[in-house]
């Protein structure tokens, strides 16, 4: 799954298109490394989003297959 689509589908940014954005003005990184919003990530990835000040870092555990998850699975993907 798409870094961009990953962010929305998680509930950690609001729309793709914002992710997107984000990602094209670097301030996503994964295994710190910035990327673009079409890097694909995979279990394992540590992802790092730095909005203003602050920086939010999270280890990815499991990728979502639906368009839509739940609160409660938000916990589990993260």
């Amino acid at each position: 799954m798409r870094i961009d689509k990953f962010l929305k589908v998680a509930r950690i940014i609001k729309r793709r298109t914002v992710a997107n954005e984000a990602a094209d003005g670097g301030r996503i990184s994964v295994n710190g490394k910035v990327v673009k919003p079409s890097y694909e990530i995979k279990v394992g990835d540590i992802v790092e989003i730095k909005f203003g000040n602050n920086t939010s870092k999270f280890e990815i555990i499991k990728i979502p297959t639906k368009q839509s998850v739940s609160t409660e699975e938000v916990a589990k993907i993260l």
